[in-house]
């Protein structure tokens, strides 16, 4: 897979992208992630990329022709077909159906707005996926596509040590209907510390009652957490999802 991020603040992905799980499955080849600066596409001599908005009010909005000329210029750096994606907190909510989607793709560009926004028109001429993190509102859209990439990133067979990690996290087990369920409690050495003792089913070699064990921590732990999660339906997937916008 290939992760293009169009931005106007590349410095801060160098950290997160170079370390930890990316960090790795980068430089095993796994994923190619390239971070690219949207002022370089400016046409204006000061390297200007937004300006005051129409109608008056707070902020500076983001300009068209450096964003359309920089998504259209980096696809064209790879033959894989891409799926552009806006970060917005106007999209629709990320949920790990919609990460398992985006982490099936061969290619996706990540747009990072900033400021009070981006110029409409851009954004329907791009037709982007518009993909939220959250109903709150964050200074751009760069944490909210480090968020995406490392959710899709962690998908991708051979970035984590065991083929069964993601498989058991939070939302990826269902129970019999359907429903996405938490992650079970987990627990390592030492046997007993500040006086609490591991579970003594899971240390009795009893694979079948380890499993059961775990099944029904996830489904107490889900009803009591979450229990939005036990009553809601599962949706069909469309294949889309929404963006953070900024």
């Amino acid at each position: 897979m290939r992760i293009d991020i169009l931005t106007l603040f590349p410095p801060m992905f160098d950290g997160p992208l170079n370390a930890s799980i990316q960090g790795r499955a980068r430089e095993a080849k796994l994923v190619e992630i390239h971070v690219h600066d949207i002022r370089d596409w400016s046409t204006d001599k000061h390297n200007k990329v937004d300006d005051r908005p129409f109608g008056g009010g707070p902020g500076m909005v983001m300009m068209c022709q450096p964003l359309h000329d920089a998504v259209l210029a980096v696809e064209k750096m790879d033959p894989r077909p891409a799926q552009r994606i806006l970060l917005t907190p106007q999209g629709e909510r990320t949920t790990q159906t919609m990460v398992e989607t985006l982490a099936s793709h061969e290619r996706l560009v990540l747009i990072a707005g900033h400021y009070e926004g981006i110029d409409e028109r851009v954004i329907e001429e791009l037709a982007p996926l518009e993909v939220s993190i959250g109903d709150y509102v964050l200074s751009g859209g760069e944490l909210p596509a480090l968020v995406l990439v490392d959710a899709i990133t962690r998908l991708i067979p051979g970035v984590l040590g065991h083929e069964d990690s993601a498989a058991e996290d939070s939302f990826s087990v269902k129970d019999g209907t359907g429903q996405p369920l938490l992650d079970t409690p987990h627990y390592t050495r030492p046997r007993e510390w500040n006086g609490t003792e591991v579970p003594e089913v899971l240390l009795s070699g009893d694979h079948g009652a380890i499993a059961r064990w775990r099944h029904q921590q996830r489904v107490d732990r889900t009803t009591t957490r979450r229990p939005d999660l036990r009553h809601s339906q599962p949706t069909p997937d469309s294949g889309t999802s929404s963006t953070q916008d900024v």
